[in-house]
């Protein structure tokens, strides 16, 4: 009999990404390095996303991918990216890490910015 609690769908990273993440540390010298994946409050809708790299992942991180492209999220951030993905796009305006969030309500021009309902 169900509990009445809903697992959300994991947080995904494209293959896009993951190869762009594997890009971008080999070219900063770095290449066991991660992408730093963080949510944090602040930005013009309410939270942000934050990006950087790190050299191996906290211990309480999913670690999304093994090798090269991996992805550290710390579960603060989980929660809130939950059934999220995160994906590189190529645009006019430049190429950026893009995140599709089920949770954000509202987003704001920049693409770093959201707010959940």
């Amino acid at each position: 009999m169900p509990d009445g609690t809903t697992t959300l769908p994991a947080f995904r990273v494209t293959e896009r990404a993951a190869a762009q993440v594997a890009e971008i540390a080999t070219r900063e010298g770095r290449p066991a390095a991660g992408l730093r994946l963080a949510v944090e409050a602040g930005g013009c809708s309410g939270f942000q996303y934050k990006f950087g790299l790190e050299d191996s992942p906290a211990e309480d991180d999913l670690v999304v991918g093994d090798g090269p492209g991996r992805v550290f999220v710390d579960p603060v951030s989980l929660d809130l990216l939950a059934g999220a993905e995160l994906d590189w796009a190529e645009e006019l305006i430049g190429a950026h890490f893009a995140i599709r969030n089920p949770q954000a309500v509202s987003a704001c021009g920049c693409g770093t910015s959201f707010s959940v309902g």
